[in-house]
């Protein structure tokens, strides 16, 4: 068996959990009002805008035993780089406060994940990135189109209207990033690595779940 496929096994319980908590649920299946998916996108900002500086600051620790690892994470850097404002288009669509995302810190939640793949990447190992790479693109291309689509229908707006740029495209790019991270991650066999993978895995299914909950972006609704 691959180490792509141990992962997901290894997580499948961990994802589901995460699945079962019925903010997600409902927003899956129902959308989100207004004011909630405002919060939302004011958190999703904040994980955009790590998303690559991590992946950098992982890259920069990879030594030439995972060439490849820090080579795949360039380009994933060059691929991604400037994503943050297509959710600040988003905003803007959404009527939301551009300048007060950008400059208030997001919810709880956000802010330990963000601490968490840094601090994974600089003390476990730099390969725990691919971790947070799996955890948030499993997220946009198995829940993106969907999610885009039962907001968009619960605010009674066209997804190609504006407002969803983001969750919609990435919904698709990121089924590619996929295929690509599963040929990356079968390429490793260091045991350290692998674990730390998984670890990072679980752990990001686990804090990404925690935004749906009461410390999370619902916060920035009364803000």
């Amino acid at each position: 068996m691959s180490f792509f496929l141990t992962m997901i096994e290894a997580t499948d319980a961990n994802r589901r959990e995460m699945e079962a908590i019925p903010k997600i649920h409902s927003m899956i299946h129902r959308g989100l009002t207004l004011p909630e998916y405002q919060g939302f996108l004011h958190d999703l900002y904040h994980v955009v805008w790590h998303f690559c500086p991590a992946m950098a600051a992982a890259a920069s620790r990879l030594g030439d035993d995972f060439r490849q690892v820090r080579y795949e994470l360039y380009g994933d850097i060059a691929e991604e780089q400037g994503h943050e404002d297509w959710v600040l288009e988003d905003v803007a669509a959404m009527g939301g406060n551009v300048e007060g995302v950008k400059t208030r810190p997001p919810s709880a939640p956000v802010q330990a994940m963000t601490a968490f793949n840094y601090a994974s990447s600089e003390r476990d190992h730099p390969c725990a990135i691919l971790g947070m790479l799996y955890t948030l693109e499993v997220m946009s291309s198995v829940y993106g189109g969907s999610v885009s689509d039962s907001i968009a229908r619960a605010l009674g707006r066209d997804v190609d209207g504006g407002g969803f740029k983001f969750l919609s495209s990435h919904a698709s790019m990121d089924l590619d990033h996929m295929a690509k991270l599963n040929r990356l991650v079968k390429t490793i066999e260091d045991p350290r690595a692998q674990a730390a993978i998984i670890n990072s895995v679980r752990v990001n299914f686990y804090l990404f779940g925690q935004i749906f909950k009461e410390d999370g972006f619902v916060t920035h609704i009364a803000g």
